[in-house]
C-alpha cells in the first residue's frame, strides 16, 4: 500500500480562478488529480459526487466562487448547502465526509489553490482507498421485497 496514491476529482468552477489562470503554469499537479471545469460549483449535481466516488476516485474536490463573487450571483450558497447535506449522505453510505471537500476562492487566489488540493491529498491519504462503494450491500428494504 506504500505505493498507493488517491484519486482526486477537482470540480472547479470556471470563474473562481479566472483572474489567475498561470496557477496552471506555476503549479504542476499531480497525474493522479484530474480538474474538471465546471459553469459554477452551485451546478455540480451530488449525484456526480458519487458518480466519481463510486468510479474510483478517492476523494473529491468542490471549488467554487467566494461568498458575493459569484458569476451567477447566488450559486456557491447553493453549492454549499448541498455539499453540506452530502457530507452526510457519504457517511451513510459508509465513506468518511472528509472526502469530499468544498472551496470557495477569490479569483486571484491560485497560489491557495495549489494548498487546497495538496491538503485534500493528504487527507485522503491518510484515510486510504475508498473501497465502500464498490461492494454493496442490499438494503434492508431491497431484500424484503426480493422475499415477498
Amino acid at each position: 500500500m506504500s505505493d498507493w496514491q488517491p484519486k482526486i476529482v477537482v470540480f472547479l468552477c470556471q470563474w473562481s480562478l479566472k483572474a489567475d489562470r498561470e496557477w496552471e503554469q506555476r503549479f504542476e499537479l499531480p497525474p493522479h488529480v484530474r480538474v474538471v471545469e465546471v459553469p459554477c460549483s452551485g451546478r455540480v449535481n451530488p449525484l456526480l459526487v458519487v458518480s466519481a466516488l463510486q468510479r474510483g476516485a478517492d476523494g473529491v474536490l468542490v471549488v467554487g466562487c467566494e461568498p458575493g463573487h459569484c458569476h451567477y450571483k447566488n450559486g456557491n450558497y447553493l453549492g454549499r448547502r448541498k455539499y453540506a447535506t452530502l457530507g452526510s449522505f457519504l457517511q451513510y453510505l459508509g465513506l468518511e465526509k472528509e472526502r469530499l471537500q468544498v472551496t470557495l476562492l477569490d479569483e486571484t487566489e491560485g497560489s491557495r489553490f495549489h494548498v487546497v488540493v495538496q491538503n485534500l491529498l493528504d487527507k485522503v491519504r491518510s484515510l486510504g482507498p475508498a473501497d465502500a462503494l464498490a461492494v454493496r450491500q442490499p438494503m434492508a428494504c431491497v431484500s424484503q421485497m426480493e422475499r415477498e
